[in-house]
C-alpha cells in the first residue's frame, strides 16, 4: 500500500512510521517542511520509507504531493493548544491548508484520509466524565476549534465525494521521540527535567487532570483504526483513566527516584480542568486499548531521554 503522511516528522509521524515500515510491503512517504526534521527517521535507515521537504501554504502544490497513493494522515498543525488563542490567523491557516488537501484527495482520488485531532481540546470543559465521542464539543481554545473545523470538513469530503476517513481524537501522548524541550507534552518535559535537576514549571495548583497514552499503545490503536472497516468514523483513544498533574510529579519523581522542584505559576484559561476520555468505543470493537502502565510509560520515556 501506498501511504502519505503530511507533517510526518514529529512526534507522532515519527512512531507511526516505525510501526508502518514494519510492514514491508507498505510504501511510505513522509512530508515536512524541513530536511532537519528527519533526522531521526534517516538515523533508522528504513528501506520502504522516502521523505519529501514541502512548505504547506496556499503555493503547494497538494495535488503533485498526493498523486499515486491510498491512504492519506493528515498530521500537520502550525500550533499548540497552550498559545493558539493567541494567534487566530495561524489556526485560519491550519484550515485553509486542510482545504487544499481535502481539495486534492478528492482530484486524485485518495482511498482514505486518516486525521489526528485532538480529545483534549475538542470538547471544552461542560461535559460529562469520562466523555464520550457523541458528547459536545465546544472547544475553549482556537486550537481546538479548528482542530473541530477539519473534521467537519473531512466529513463533507466523504458526504459529497465518498471518500473513506477516519478521525483520531487522541488524548496526551507521551515517549521516544518527543522533544523534551519543547511547548507540548508535559510527561516527557518533566521527566527530562528530573533526569536533568531542572526545575519544573507548574501552570495553576497541579490540579489539571489528564488522560496520558504512550506513544506505542496510541499507535497501535491508529493503525488498528486505519487498516480495518470500522463502525466508527471518530474514535477517542486515550486511556481512559485520569492524572492531575501532582500525582504525575509523584510518579516521576518515584520511578526515577529523585526529588523534583517545582516552580508553580498562575492557571492559563486555554486549560481545560479536566479531560478524561470514554475509550469504550474502541474497546468493543478491537480490544484493550492501553497495555502500557503509566510507570512503566514514564520507566521506557526516561530510558529513551538518556540516550539523546
Amino acid at each position: 500500500m501506498n501511504i502519505l503522511l503530511l507533517g510526518g516528522a514529529g512526534f507522532i509521524g515519527t512512531n507511526l512510521v516505525i510501526e508502518l515500515a514494519k510492514n514491508l510491503s507498505n510504501n511510505i512517504t513522509v512530508v515536512d517542511i524541513n530536511e532537519s526534521y528527519f533526522d531521526n527517521l534517516k538515523q533508522l535507515n528504513l528501506k520502504n520509507v522516502k521523505t519529501i521537504v514541502s512548505a504547506f501554504d496556499s503555493k503547494t502544490n497538494y495535488c503533485n504531493l498526493l498523486k499515486g497513493f491510498d491512504i492519506v494522515y493528515h498530521l500537520i498543525s502550525k500550533s499548540i493548544p497552550t498559545t493558539s488563542s493567541l494567534d487566530f490567523t495561524t489556526e485560519f491557516d491550519n484550515i485553509s491548508i486542510s482545504v487544499a488537501i481535502l481539495d486534492a484527495c478528492v482530484k486524485e482520488n485518495i482511498k482514505k484520509i486518516i486525521f489526528i485531532s485532538s480529545g483534549g481540546t475538542v470538547y471544552g470543559k461542560e461535559v460529562e466524565y469520562p466523555i464520550k465521542e457523541e458528547n459536545p464539543t465546544n472547544p475553549i481554545c482556537s486550537y481546538g476549534l479548528q482542530k473541530l473545523v477539519i473534521e467537519k470538513l473531512i466529513y463533507l469530503c466523504n458526504h459529497n465525494f465518498g471518500i473513506d476517513y477516519n478521525i483520531i481524537r487522541l488524548a496526551n501522548p507521551y515517549g521516544p521521540y518527543q522533544r523534551p524541550n519543547g511547548k507540548l507534552g508535559a510527561i516527557t518535559t518533566f521527566t527530562y527535567k528530573t533526569i536533568k535537576d531542572e526545575s519544573i514549571i507548574l501552570f495553576g495548583d497541579g490540579g489539571v487532570v489528564r488522560d496520558y497514552i504512550y506513544i506505542k499503545d496510541a499507535i497501535k490503536a491508529i493503525i488498528n483504526i486505519s487498516f480495518n472497516k470500522t463502525q466508527h468514523k471518530i474514535y477517542n483513544i486515550g486511556t481512559g483513566v485520569g492524572i492531575s498533574l501532582n500525582e504525575v510529579l509523584k510518579i516521576i519523581s518515584s520511578v526515577l527516584n529523585k526529588p523534583i522542584n517545582i516552580d508553580y505559576k498562575k492557571s492559563r484559561n486555554v486549560d481545560v480542568p479536566i479531560s478524561i476520555l470514554d475509550i469504550s468505543r474502541y474497546q468493543k470493537e478491537f480490544g484493550k486499548l492501553a497495555n502500557t502502565s503509566f510507570a512503566d510509560g514514564i520507566q521506557l520515556t526516561a530510558n529513551y531521554l538518556k540516550t539523546i
